[in-house]
């Protein structure tokens, strides 16, 4: 009874046992755990160092730009010149990449507003001098490409730029005039990162329109219904520059009058 309760006893620790291969596997199991994770780890670290030495190396190029182009109206730092530049601290790389980008700075003469015309810097040399703004001082950044893409709600867009934007740029973006010699530049052919930028930053007398005045999607269906109306001409023929129905009816009063009465002293003409 003895030996049989011995021998039964062994066979339960036998069964019992871990294999060896068992213990392989989890020092295995642990290397490899160890191993992924310092390394996801350095991954992300070298990327970090990776992305803030390109971002001081463009901050490093802007600031020499910004002092060979723009010191001049705006101060070696940034900070202004009465009568001359206003300082940018807080203005952001959206409001660079919006002036410079679309040719109005630097300036090619002083006269009440700041006006298109071709970029004199290539887009990365426009990168590098908002980056070296923006590290000068908070403000708006360059806008995400899902905003300003143009596949958003239109029809909201409409009722948006009816509502904040018509009144100076017409309803359909043509433009129009403001007061001392100012206006309201045409949006036909307008970017949507350049419109975005325009929303938040307000150049020239535009107001800002922040996050809170108009959301980023909201801004979005805006910039879509632009894009809509830059693919889709008017579908009533010859628009007349959009600028509504004051300048229809004046071509009207000339044109039209003007043609009857020339028919009219045709005919008279003939019968004499």
């Amino acid at each position: 009874m003895v030996k049989n309760t011995t021998t039964a006893h062994s066979r339960s620790r036998s069964k019992g046992r871990r294999s060896p291969l068992a213990t392989v596997a989890l020092i295995v199991i642990g290397l490899a755990a160890t191993g992924g994770t310092y390394a996801m780890f350095t991954g992300s670290a070298s990327a970090d160092t990776q992305t803030a030495a390109v971002s001081q190396s463009s901050v490093d190029q802007g600031k020499k730009l910004f002092a060979a182009n723009c010191a001049t109206c705006h101060g070696l730092s940034a900070e202004g010149v009465d009568g001359v530049g206003p300082s940018l601290y807080g203005v952001g790389a959206a409001a660079v990449n919006f002036q410079v980008g679309t040719g109005r700075m630097p300036l090619a003469n002083q006269g009440v507003q700041a006006e298109k015309k071709p970029p004199q810097f290539t887009n990365s040399q426009v990168i590098d001098i908002g980056e070296y703004v923006a590290s000068l001082s908070p403000g708006p950044a360059i806008p995400s490409s899902k905003y300003t893409a143009g596949n958003a709600d239109a029809a909201t867009g409409a009722q948006l730029f009816r509502v904040n934007c018509a009144m100076c740029h017409n309803v359909a973006g043509a433009g129009g005039a403001l007061t001392e010699g100012k206006y309201a530049p045409p949006l036909t052919g307008s970017t949507g990162k350049h419109i975005y930028e325009a929303m938040v930053t307000g150049p020239q007398n535009m107001p800002v329109f922040n996050d809170k005045n108009i959301t980023p999607a909201q801004k979005a269906d805006i910039i879509t219904y632009l894009k809509y109306l830059d693919k889709n001409p008017s579908p009533g023929g010859f628009d007349l520059g959009n600028l509504g129905p004051v300048a229809e009816g004046l071509f009207i009063w000339i044109f039209g009058l003007g043609a009857v009465v020339g028919f009219t002293i045709w005919i008279a003409a003939k019968a004499s």
